[in-house]
């Protein structure tokens, strides 16, 4: 810990708040929240971590904080932050699982809708629904019972719908207000686990209905009836009231925390979501903030109650979420609690070695070849590579790779401006100047280690770029194939030398995805414009000859010889100025005569 940490740390206040771990370069990689500040960031650089906190401690170089009058607000705060910053050591691997709800829109005439997306004050949603099939077979069955608007625009006359009494056609008629109020009411009653008064409602106007030897309604009731049974009555009740209500259990390893979240709707267990994450702080802090960031992230609606286990503030997360905590201690609520736990440990168990296999090929990998290299831990790489055929269409390609993983929305194509096609030095020599002159102008962040996919030369190249013209000093790595174009060599330093790797370790097949990956992705670059060149003729040279007027060309001669032989006036019928025309018969025959 150096100097300034340590002065830092003395000077803490002892009140709550939020405090921000930085990283070399400033970025923000941690946020966190404490009842007392001082202890809380102090007890980071005493004692002894585990592997996932230590690689933590070991990025931090410098931090900040923000003091607040209460916890709940430094909860919010951190909520706030984590989502401003999205820092990498923030519950990682959380799923980002959306689930369907049903929508009655906020309109004059509202529609019934099946969405993922939550947008506050546009009407009311009910859910979430196991998957979109539940949610489209329930909107299907409430569609054949309340006429709500079906089109998006409002056509200027009435549909099919209308016919089949599923539609009130606001577009011709006049609908009063109160009638989709009415409407919105039971659909709401009905969602809410009252379908079964529906159903008694349906069954007696099934039976008025035969009465006055109205058969055809009758049926139709009948219909709605059993359409109720099959898509609302499948599953048993799993709590005898109607609540909806979401049961948060977790369990923890040394490194690792998995949280199990149930969804009742309706009284019924309806969906789970899993997530399981590195963890950093007490479990049930964590989990206080991970809740926190369930119901913030706009994708999960606050259910009438939720329950958590003991050891808990559930009166802190009731002023969160501004609904009611429960800590259930007895009774069916408890066993569901229970039931949430089990289930957390279960999948805890389940996932834990993919996940910490993910790791290993992944971070963990960046992390070893960091320390093979005696450079800080490359989490975020950049690999070049250059491609052309037989010295025609030559590219070169970049990607990106963070955390041992591709970022693909960072990958760049270069076609090349000034070296030659057969210079492969000039090549890398030009791409590695573009791409960090560009990253220097827009002030991005840099890589921690450039990938060259070649030897000694490229390197060579790519430093005197770096460091002669730019100021740069990033760690550069080359990878050198053998005859047979697999990976052989991994060199590094100044001049280069050989990185002793065993090549069946995650590390070497971490280069080896990156070189693999650019090479692909400079291919098939490469392909591309080659075919684009293909498709290219003699009329691609005569200026004010498009794509549409080359397509109308082509189309009415059939090739360009037809159109070498054609006169002025019948270009001219095709809307081809005379001028272009006449150009265009030039530059035709000119070509022939220079072939001839």
């Amino acid at each position: 810990m150096n100097e300034q940490l340590q002065e830092k740390i003395k000077i803490l206040p002892e009140r709550p708040g939020c405090y921000l771990m930085k990283d070399s370069k400033g970025e923000v990689i941690y946020v966190g929240k404490a009842k007392v500040l001082k202890n809380r960031v102090r007890s980071y650089f005493t004692g002894s971590h585990d592997g996932k906190t230590a690689r933590l401690v070991q990025e931090i170089v410098d931090f900040e904080y923000i003091v607040t009058d209460t916890e709940i607000e430094s909860l919010v705060l951190e909520l706030n932050l984590i989502k401003r910053y999205d820092p990498r050591y923030n519950i990682m691997l959380k799923d980002d699982k959306t689930y369907p709800y049903i929508q009655i829109t906020d309109e004059k005439y509202p529609r019934l809708l099946v969405t993922r997306n939550i947008k506050k004050r546009r009407g009311k949603y009910f859910g979430p629904y196991p998957n979109a099939y539940a949610a489209q077979e329930t909107k299907k069955l409430l569609d054949r019972i309340y006429p709500f608007r079906k089109c998006r625009h409002l056509p200027k006359q009435v549909c099919l719908y209308y016919h089949l009494g599923q539609c009130l056609a606001p577009c011709v008629y006049d609908v009063p207000e109160t009638t989709y109020e009415d409407m919105i009411k039971e659909v709401s009653r009905f969602l809410k686990g009252g379908y079964g008064d529906v159903k008694k409602e349906l069954e007696q106007k099934m039976m008025d209905a035969s009465e006055k030897l109205e058969f055809e309604r009758a049926k139709e009731y009948r219909d709605q009836i059993a359409h109720i049974e099959s898509v609302m009555e499948k599953q048993k009740m799993a709590t005898s009231d109607f609540t909806d209500r979401d049961i948060f259990g977790y369990a923890v390893t040394e490194q690792y925390m998995c949280v199990q979240v149930f969804f009742v709707r309706q009284g019924k267990l309806i969906e789970r979501d899993v997530s399981i994450f590195p963890y950093y702080r007490e479990p049930q802090e964590e989990l206080l903030t991970f809740i926190g960031q369930f119901y913030n992230d706009g994708k999960h609606l606050k259910p009438k109650e939720v329950l958590i286990p003991s050891q808990m503030d559930n009166h802190l997360l009731a002023q969160l979420l501004s609904i009611k905590v429960h800590i259930p201690q007895r009774g069916q609520k408890k066993h569901m609690l229970d039931l949430a736990m089990d289930n957390a440990q279960v999948a805890l168990r389940e996932k834990l070695t993919l996940v910490e296999r993910k790791y290993e090929r992944t971070v963990g990998a960046c992390v070893h070849l960091g320390e093979l290299l005696g450079i800080e831990t490359p989490l975020r790489i950049e690999a070049f590579d250059n491609s052309h055929l037989h010295g025609t269409n030559p590219v070169s390609a970049m990607v990106s790779f963070v955390d041992g993983e591709p970022r693909r929305q960072e990958y760049r194509k270069y076609n090349l401006k000034e070296a030659s096609a057969h210079d492969d030095y000039g090549a890398m020599r030009e791409v590695v100047r573009r791409r960090y002159v560009r990253l220097l102008k827009e002030e991005k962040p840099l890589p921690d280690l450039i990938v060259i996919d070649g030897g000694k030369g490229q390197m060579s190249v790519a430093r005197e770029v770096l460091e002669d013209e730019l100021g740069l000093t990033i760690p550069i790595l080359g990878l050198a194939k053998d005859e047979d174009h697999d990976t052989n060599e991994v060199l590094f330093g100044d001049p280069p030398h050989i990185v002793q790797m065993k090549k069946t370790s995650d590390t070497f097949y971490l280069l080896q995805r990156i070189q693999d990956e650019v090479h692909r992705f400079a291919i098939t670059f490469q392909r591309a414009k080659r075919q684009q060149h293909a498709f290219q003729s003699k009329l691609d040279e005569v200026k004010g000859i498009g794509e549409q007027r080359k397509r109308r060309l082509l189309m009415h001669f059939g090739s360009v010889e037809h159109i070498k032989n054609a006169s002025i006036e019948e270009l001219r019928k095709l809307k081809i100025p005379e001028a272009i025309a006449e150009k265009l018969l030039a530059t035709l025959n000119e070509k022939e005569k220079g072939q001839q």
